[in-house]
Parts: structure tokens; C-alpha cells; sequence
């Protein structure tokens, strides 16, 4: 058992507690950004002349090492270690001798697990916001595609009124656009080096703090030592974060499983992304969003066990925090599978323009807009309104849209329709007319298409 500890003590850990409090089946993916630290830890002490310029290079040289041979397979990463801390030094250790003890002067575990993880979370919100970006590139071909693409939209799941499905996909274009923002906010929020805070009380060495931050590319050392080592709040804000994508992603999901179903018949998923049953061969399943919908409460439950955990924790560090990193590796790594996987079916998936436009006409959509029309005409509003229940009513006894009704059968609901109904009503004239910014009119999507390009264009790296 590699222990970075032990002198205080005159019996042999436990193996059982050993293993409850070892850390190494988890952190051991953080060997990375703890290699990454130590090097610029190491940079830093020779620069303040704690450690001599031989030193520093031989401990360079042994982590670049250990970095080599672990990402090669060379080198396991196993149990035999407490965690990814004593698998580096002792690693390093025994390879350069007593340089590598020098390694760990001025620092404690506890500012380094405080920056393995600030840097481990800086690059996923990188990752995770790249694979944002990807979905709204795909989103934008949608909506440039199917600026006429006739649909009903709904509340309360109710028909309400026509719009397109270029409209449709912006909502989900936006909502990802606010959480890009959140990632780029938690990333400014989070980005202060905590290297140099020791346990809680910060180090008598003549550290650069500075320094060492700048090679790290933080903005700037933490400013209190004690929150450095106990701060978990970027943690949380990130899982709030990945929590928000999910619940978009599971709303985007149930309205696929909606229309991927033969009531709505909206779309076709293509063969790749969807699945068979093991008994009824007519079956095809839309796996892909139903498990995304059920991964969102995976999600959740690993913030909600982040608050839960964080909640009593008296300042600074505790062991309770070692419980940061199982549900955060998992969140991440379910946002991004759940991200990649479904931005591929969306990609892939055929829209029935023809069904979906129908569903708009049959749903009574332009309702509301008839009402418009007898307004225009002199109808107080109030009155037309009463006026075209009537006349939904009378389509539903006749199994008719509005659309269909005879210009006689509309005078007897009321003398003010004329031949100039139709056009009035018709899906075109319904979308078309409604051009105030972010409606779904042509030339109100136009100007948000132009926008959304000048955002892609300025987020290409």
C-alpha cells in the first residue's frame, strides 16, 4: 500500500479502511492534470530557489515520463496506490531518487486535488461546450432548410398555432445558446489557482503563487487559502449546468418519442439510431431519446448528492469532499455521450413535411387568425371569438378543417366571411403574416438565421 503518510502511526492501516478511504479506481483519470501541476510546481520552486535547477529538470524529466508511459499502456495506474497523488510520486520516486521527494515541498494533497480537479473541470466545460456548438451547427442546417415547413405548435400539448419547423428548432438553438453562456460564466467564475494553499494555511516557503498560476493559465491565485482547499462551488455550479442541458435534452427527446410515434408521425428516424423489438417485428424503437430522457435524472441525482455532501462541511477541507469526483466524472461523461449520440439522430432524422402541415390544418391552428380576420372586418374581438367556437364546433360535427367549410356553410356561423377567408387562413398566411422579432414569419427567421450565423462564425476556433 503507497502512502504519502505514516510516521505518526505505529500499526499498519486496516486493508478494509485502506480500501473505503482509497480513491485511486476514480482519481486515477485525473493523473493528467496532476502531472500538469506538478510540473508547474516544480517550475515554480526552482524559480524561488527552493529546489536547484538539476532538480527541477530531473523531476521533469521523470514525470514527463510517467505521463509517457501511462498514456502508452506502460504504466498501470493500480490499487496498489491510496490514489492518483501517491501513484505519481512514488512513481517518481522511483525512478529519480531522492529529487522526486523534493517534489511535494510547499504543498499539501489538498491544494493539489484543488487544482487537479479546477483543471479537470476547466477542460470538460470545454469539451461539453464544443459539443454544444456542434448541435447548433446542426440545428442552423435544419432551420435553413425548413423555413417553410408548416407545423402545428402546441400548449398543453393542445394544437394552438401554426408556425415552421425552422422556428421550432430555434427554440432549442436558443435555450443551447444560454447554456453555453452558463459554461463560459462557470469558467470565468472558477478560473483562480489554488496551488500554493498548502492544507489551509498556505506555506512558510517563499512560494510564487503568481507563477505558478500563470503557467497553469489561471487568471490568478485564490485569494484565502482556507476556501481554496474547501471550495467545491464550481463543482455544483457545473452540475447545475449539466443538469439544465440534460432537462433540455430530455424535452427535445420526449418531442421526438411524440413524433416518432404513428398518432404524429412527424419524422422518421433513420435505421442507425433507432432499434427493433424482440418480438414484434413492425417495431422501431426511438431508444436514443428515451435513454436520454431517462439519463437526465442520473444527472440530477449526482448535483443533488453534490449539495447534499457540501451542505455541513465545516471550513476547510474534509474528507466528505472526496465525493466530488464519482458523480461529477459520471455527469460528464453522460452529457456528452447523451450530447454525441443525439446530435447524430437529429442529424440523420427525416422530417414529413406533408404530415406535418396537415396535423397544423387539421388541428384548427389557424383559429385565432379567422378571429383576426372578422376583427379586420369591424367584429369586436370578443365577439369573433365566440364566433369561430362556433365554427370549430360546427368543423368537428362535420369532420371538416376550416379550411374545407364552404363559403355558404361560414355565413351561416356569420354573414362577415367572404371568398377572402380562405387566403386569410390558409397555413402560408398564417405563418407568413407574423414577422414581429422571433416569429415564425419568413423574414422574421431570415433576420434570426443572420444572427445565429454571425454567432456560429464567431465561436469557430
Amino acid at each position: 500500500m503507497a502512502q504519502l503518510w505514516g510516521g505518526r502511526f505505529t500499526k499498519e492501516t486496516d486493508r478494509n479502511v485502506y480500501l473505503f478511504n482509497a480513491s485511486i479506481e476514480f482519481d486515477k483519470r485525473l493523473y493528467k492534470e496532476d502531472i500538469t501541476g506538478s510540473m508547474a510546481h516544480a517550475k515554480m520552486l526552482e524559480k524561488q530557489k527552493i529546489i536547484t535547477t538539476e532538480e527541477r529538470d530531473a523531476i521533469l524529466k521523470g514525470l514527463e515520463g510517467i505521463l509517457t508511459d501511462v498514456e502508452s499502456g506502460a504504466l498501470e495506474i493500480t490499487d496498489q496506490y491510496e490514489d492518483i497523488h501517491s501513484f505519481v510520486e512514488a512513481n517518481l520516486i522511483s525512478r529519480i531518487g531522492d529529487a522526486g521527494k523534493k517534489l511535494h515541498t510547499g504543498r499539501s494533497r489538498n491544494d493539489q486535488v484543488a487544482l487537479d480537479m479546477k483543471l479537470y473541470v476547466r477542460e470538460q466545460i470545454g469539451e461539453i461546450d464544443s459539443l454544444l456548438l456542434q448541435f447548433q451547427k446542426i440545428l442552423y442546417r435544419i432551420m435553413e432548410e425548413n423555413l417553410d415547413t408548416y407545423m402545428p405548435g402546441f400548449t398543453h400539448l393542445q394544437k394552438a398555432q401554426p408556425v415552421t419547423l425552422a422556428h421550432h428548432m430555434s427554440a432549442y438553438f436558443e435555450m443551447f445558446v444560454r447554456d453555453r453562456s452558463r459554461l463560459s460564466d462557470i469558467s470565468v467564475r472558477m478560473n483562480t489557482c489554488p496551488l500554493g494553499a498548502g492544507a489551509l494555511a498556505g506555506t512558510t516557503y517563499p512560494l510564487d503563487r503568481e507563477c505558478t498560476a500563470s503557467l497553469l493559465e489561471f487568471i490568478e491565485p485564490t485569494r484565502n487559502s482556507m476556501d481554496s482547499v474547501s471550495d467545491r462551488d464550481y463543482v455544483i455550479e457545473l452540475l447545475s449546468a449539466l443538469s439544465t442541458i440534460m432537462m433540455h435534452l430530455s424535452r427535445f427527446s420526449e418531442e421526438v418519442i411524440l413524433w416518432n410515434s404513428n398518432e404524429y408521425g412527424f419524422i422518421e428516424i433513420d435505421d442507425a439510431y433507432s432499434t427493433g423489438s424482440s418480438i414484434m417485428p413492425q417495431k422501431k424503437n426511438p431508444d436514443i431519446a428515451e435513454l436520454v430522457r431517462g439519463k437526465t435524472g442520473r444527472v440530477y441525482g449526482s448535483l443533488m448528492s453534490m449539495l447534499t455532501t457540501m451542505k455541513g462541511i465545516p471550513l476547510a477541507y474534509n474528507k466528505d469532499m472526496q465525493e466530488d469526483k464519482e458523480g461529477t466524472f459520471d455527469a460528464i461523461d453522460t452529457v456528452k455521450e447523451c450530447l454525441m449520440m443525439f446530435m447524430q439522430m437529429i442529424d440523420t432524422m427525416k422530417f414529413k413535411k406533408d404530415v406535418m402541415a396537415q396535423s397544423a390544418v387539421n388541428g384548427f391552428t389557424n383559429a385565432t387568425d379567422a378571429a383576426d380576420y372578422l376583427v379586420k372586418r369591424g367584429m369586436p374581438f370578443r365577439d369573433a371569438h365566440e364566433v369561430i367556437g362556433r365554427l370549430v364546433l360546427a368543423c368537428i360535427e362535420k369532420h371538416k378543417s376550416i379550411d374545407e367549410m364552404t363559403l355558404s356553410e361560414l355565413k351561416e356561423i356569420s354573414d362577415t366571411f367572404d371568398e377572402d377567408i380562405y387566403e386569410a387562413v390558409s397555413l402560408e398566411t398564417c405563418v407568413q403574416k407574423r414577422l414581429t422579432t422571433g416569429a415564425p414569419g419568413v423574414e422574421a427567421m431570415k433576420k434570426t438565421l443572420a444572427t445565429y450565423k454571425s454567432y456560429l462564425n464567431e465561436n469557430i476556433s
